[in-house]
């Protein structure tokens, strides 16, 4: 895996470990290496545009907010060792692939809209508010590909690698969502928390639901390494979990979840922690116990 101080250069690693080639800065509609740069190419941007952008950025936090289309989305492409200081994304049918975001303002990772993809990105050692690398919203969501963690060990901020949650904040809930080939290092508390609607807090509207984790890596201080709290219909598969006092906590009519063939680390008391409101529909090993 990469250092503290260092981008992906030309390949990335998957969560499982293998290595697979970043896209080849080609095509580009617009190739930029600076701030102004990127501002001004951003904000001229048309569905199907593919701005590649490159070097070392600084302190600039990447802010897309122009949408593409669904048969031509824009594409915001590093080489890799593109370094910035935090990506926000606020808009719909979007690819963002292969950055690197060290120590930038928590989450260091926020995308919100539909049909948005992250791929290829490294966002480590989040700094405060909340320690946090990625936080997601919305649908037809895909993360992939990434590397997150390394966060502060802050336990009172109870820092994720990846969250969602639905409250009056402005958060809405998420549906359709695929987290899959991911690797989550050194986290203090979840790989992936999901809260809905209906969790503490929230604004008890809409559904969160279709969450898809698969193929991922897991490295957690935390006792559970994925917790859904009103999320239904979720699948978690063929992932790999470091030893925890539990995988995966299901609460609060999390309902109709798949879970198998996973891999958690000998030791580790049970795989799945469950109330009895997010039994209806659960398909997977038994419960050994609350979540």
């Amino acid at each position: 895996m990469p250092h503290e101080t260092a981008g992906l250069a030309a390949t990335a690693a998957d969560g499982r470990g293998a290595i697979r080639p970043l896209p080849a800065l080609a095509g580009c509609t617009a190739t930029v290496s600076d701030p102004v740069a990127v501002r001004d190419a951003l904000s001229k941007v048309s569905p199907g545009d593919r701005v590649c952008i490159t070097g070392d950025l600084g302190s600039y936090r990447l802010k897309i907010i122009y949408s593409g289309t669904e048969q031509a989305p824009i594409q915001v492409v590093g080489d890799g060792n593109t370094r910035v200081n935090g990506i926000e994304i606020n808009a719909a049918n979007v690819i963002v692939d292969g950055f690197t975001v060290l120590n930038a303002r928590s989450p260091e990772v926020e995308i919100e809209g539909n049909n948005v993809t992250l791929q290829n990105t490294v966002a480590r050692n989040p700094v405060s508010p909340g320690y946090d690398s990625l936080y997601f919203f919305g649908n037809n969501v895909k993360i992939l590909h990434n590397t997150f963690g390394h966060d502060a060990g802050d336990t009172a901020a109870q820092p994720n690698c990846m969250e969602t949650f639905s409250t009056d904040l402005g958060s809405t809930p998420s549906h359709h969502v695929l987290i899959d080939s991911n690797r989550c290092e050194n986290t203090t508390n979840n790989c992936l928390q999901a809260f809905g609607p209906h969790a503490r807090g929230g604004t008890g509207r809409g559904e969160t639901a279709d969450l898809t984790f698969n193929n991922n890596y897991c490295q957690t201080q935390g006792s559970v390494a994925v917790t859904l709290d009103d999320v239904q219909n979720a699948t978690i598969t063929n992932n790999v979990v470091e030893r925890v006092n539990h995988a995966w906590a299901l609460r609060n009519n999390s309902t109709g979840a798949k879970i198998a063939g996973n891999t958690i680390a000998p030791g580790t008391p049970y795989e799945v922690g469950m109330d009895d409101s997010s039994k209806v529909g659960y398909q997977g090993p038994p419960a050994g116990g609350t979540p």
